[in-house]
C-alpha cells in the first residue's frame, strides 16, 4: 500500500498486510468515496530524506491509524516516525493512532509526546501531553498504541510530524562544509570511507597542528568520539555539535584543550541508514552496535574503517587513545548518563569512575545514579565492550541522552531537552576533560557552563610572533567543580603548550603525580565522599 499514488484507501486492507516502504503524496478518503480529493481528504507523505512512515487506515473522518515502517531488511524495528500531513481543512480536528511500536517500554508512559511543526513555523514543539495517550489497545492485539488528538489551525500550511528532533546526513554535510570554510588551522576534514550508498564517513580532527607531530618517545593523547551509529537516536547528533562547536570555538577552556589534547570525531557512524529513516539499523539490516568485534568491510564499512583505524592509532607509538566514547540515546530512560566496562584490573576499573563523576558536577542533566558499569553477554558485540578490550589503556564509554526529559536535584519535575538542551550537553562533555586532565590552571579564568563560544582570537604563538604579553595568569584559581584546594599561580607564565617541549614534559609529569595522589589514580577520601554527594 506504501509508495503508490491513489486516491481512496480501501476498506479490505489488513492490519496483517506488510509495510515495506514510505507513503509517497498518499491521500486517504472515505472507502465509498470515488474521485479526486476534496480538502479536508489528508495527504500524507514520508518519501523525504530521513523520513518514515508505511501505511494509513482510514477509520473514520476524524481518526486515521498509521503504522511505522520498519528498518530496510529488518522488520525488528518499528520506533522512529517522521511524516507530513496536508490538504487539511481549518480548526480539522483528527486522532492519530500510531499501533506497531516494536518496543512497549517507552518515555510516552513519563510524559514524552510527539513533535510537531509547519510550514510557517519552523521551530519544533511538543504537543501538549494531555492530548497524548500510550495503551494497550485490544483492536490490535492488546499492543501499545501511541493516540493524540491535534487540530489543524490552517489549510495552506504543511504540517510535519515526528518521534524526535530530526538531524538528517544532508544537514551534517551543510554544516561541516560550513566549518571547512572557516580555515582553521586546527580543524581538518578527512574522508574515511564511502557507505554501502556512496555517502561519506567523515573525520573530524580538531587540535593545535604541532600535536599531530609529537617528539621523539612522546605519546599524545586523543580523544575518540563517534555517533549515530543507531540512526534514529537524533538527540546524540545535537551532542556531538554542541562537542564540536565548544571545541572550535575561542572559548579560553577550548583553546587549552586544543593545546593539549587530540580531538577525532566521527560524528554519524551509520549515514545509509540516517538518510533512509531507519531507527537503528543500517541499509542492509545490521545493527551496527553488534558488529565491532569483526566488521565487514563490504557489510559494515564504517565500522571497518573506523576500528581499523583506531588500532593503527594504538599501534602507531606516537599516539595514546585515551578515551572512546559512543554517543547514543535512550528511549526509557531521563537525564544524560554512561555505561562503562567491567575490568579484572581494579585500578582501571577504579579510573573509568573518575570522568562521569566530573562529567556530573559541570552538567546538571547529567545522573550518576543512572550511570552503569556492565559487561553483559549481549552488549559484547558494542563499541565500548569491544573497543575496551582492544585498547588496553583506554576509557571506553557509551554516552547516553534521553529522548524526552532530564530531572534535577534543584527541581523535581521533568525538563524536556530541546536542540540546544542537546548541545549544552556536548559542550559540557567537552569542558570536563579540562577538569580531567587538570589543566584549569592553564587558563585565565573559568566562564560559567552557559558562555556561549566566540570565533577568531589570536592564539598564544601569534600574540608572541606580534609581540604582545603572553597570558598571566590569575592570582587564585578558580574554584574547582570537584572541591580540590586551589593553589597560587605565579605571574607571567605563558601558554604551557607554545613553551619548550622539555617544560611541557616536566609539567605533565608533575600534574601525573599529582592524579595519582593514592597511588591508584583516585582522589582523597575527603574528595571521594564530596563526589558521592554530587
Amino acid at each position: 500500500m506504501a509508495d503508490k499514488r491513489v486516491d481512496s484507501a480501501s476498506e479490505s486492507d489488513s492490519t496483517e498486510e506488510p509495510v515495506v516502504g514510505n507513503v509517497n503524496k498518499f491521500a486517504v478518503v472515505p472507502p465509498v468515496y470515488a474521485g479526486k480529493p476534496k480538502k479536508g481528504h489528508l495527504i500524507f507523505d514520508a518519501c523525504f530524506e530521513s523520513g518514515n512512515l508505511g501505511r494509513v487506515d482510514y477509520i473514520t473522518e476524524y481518526e486515521y491509524d498509521l503504522f511505522i515502517r520498519p528498518d530496510t531488511c529488518n522488520p525488528r524495528f518499528r520506533v522512529w516516525f517522521n511524516f507530513t500531513v496536508e490538504n487539511v481543512k481549518a480548526d480539522q480536528r483528527v486522532i492519530f493512532n500510531i499501533v506497531n511500536f516494536s518496543k512497549t517500554k517507552s518515555l510516552y508512559r513519563d510524559g514524552m509526546t510527539p513533535l510537531i511543526k509547519s510550514t510557517s513555523r519552523q521551530k519544533w514543539v511538543r504537543i501538549p501531553a494531555k492530548y497524548v495517550y500510550y495503551y494497550r489497545c485490544p483492536d490490535h492485539r492488546k499492543n501499545y498504541v501511541m493516540s493524540f488528538a491535534f487540530n489543524f489551525d490552517n489549510e495552506d500550511e504543511v504540517y510535519q510530524f515526528a518521534y524526535c528532533f530530526p538531524y538528517s546526513y544532508t544537514r551534517l554535510q551543510n554544516y561541516l562544509d560550513n566549518l571547512e570554510k572557516k580555515n582553521y588551522d586546527f580543524f581538518t576534514r578527512e574522508l574515511l570511507c564511502l557507505t554501502v550508498q556512496q555517502r561519506r564517513l567523515d573525520l573530524l580532527t580538531i587540535t593545535h597542528p604541532d600535536n599531530l607531530y609529537p617528539p621523539e618517545g612522546e605519546k599524545q593523547k586523543i580523544i575518540y568520539i563517534t555517533a549515530r551509529v543507531h540512526p534514529g537516536e537524533t538527540p546524540s547528533s545535537f551532542v556531538c555539535q554542541g562537542v564540536i562547536d565548544f571545541l572550535v570555538s575561542s572559548h579560553p577552556i577550548a583553546k587549552v584543550l586544543r593545546e593539549h589534547l587530540v580531538f577525532k570525531i566521527i560524528p554519524m557512524l551509520n549515514p545509509d541508514g540516517v538518510y533512509l529513516g531507519n531507527y537503528r539499523c543500517s541499509l542492509m539490516g545490521f545493527d551496527l552496535n553488534r558488529h565491532w568485534q569483526e566488521p565487514s568491510p563490504w557489510a559494515h564499512p564504517t565500522l571497518y574503517s573506523t576500528k581499523n583505524m583506531l588500532m593503527e592509532l594504538d599501534r602507531s607509538g606516537k599516539y595514546e587513545v585515551d578515551f572512546y566514547i559512543d554517543l547514543h540515546a535512550h528511549s526509557t530512560l531521563m537525564n544524560g548518563f554512561m555505561y562503562g566496562n567491567i575490568y579484572d584490573d581494579a585500578e582501571r576499573y577504579e579510573k573509568q569512575s573518575v570522568f562521569p563523576k566530573l562529567l556530573c558536577a559541570n552538567a546538571e542533566d547529567f545522573s550518576l545514579s543512572n550511570t552503569n558499569f556492565n559487561r553483559d553477554a549481549v552488549k559484547a558485540g558494542t563499541g565500548r565492550r569491544t573497543l575496551g578490550g582492544c585498547l588496553d589503556e583506554s576509557h571506553c564509554y557509551t554516552l547516553e541522552v534521553s529522548f524526552y526529559s532530564y530531572q534535577t536535584s534543584t527541581l523535581g519535575q521533568a525538563t524536556p531537552y530541546t536542540e540546544e538542551g542537546y548541545m549544552k550537553l556536548g559542550r559540557n562533555l567537552a569542558r570536563t576533560f579540562l577538569d580531567y586532565y587538570k589543566l584549569t590552571g592553564f587558563i585565565s579564568s573559568k566562564p560559567s557552563s552557559s558562555s556561549l563560544p566566540k570565533a577568531g582570537t589570536l592564539r598564544p604563538r601569534d600574540r608572541r610572533d606580534r609581540g604582545e604579553p603572553l597570558m598571566t595568569s590569575v592570582e587564585r584559581s578558580p574554584p574547582d567543580p570537584m572541591g580540590r584546594t586551589s593553589s597560587t599561580y605565579t605571574e607571567g607564565v605563558p601558554c604551557p603548550a607554545r613553551l619548550d617541549r622539555g617544560m611541557v614534559r616536566e609539567e605533565r609529569q608533575q600534574r601525573k603525580a599529582e592524579f595519582t595522589v593514592n597511588g591508584n589514580g583516585s582522589f582523597p577520601d575527603s574528595q571521594s565522599q564530596r563526589l558521592k554527594r554530587t
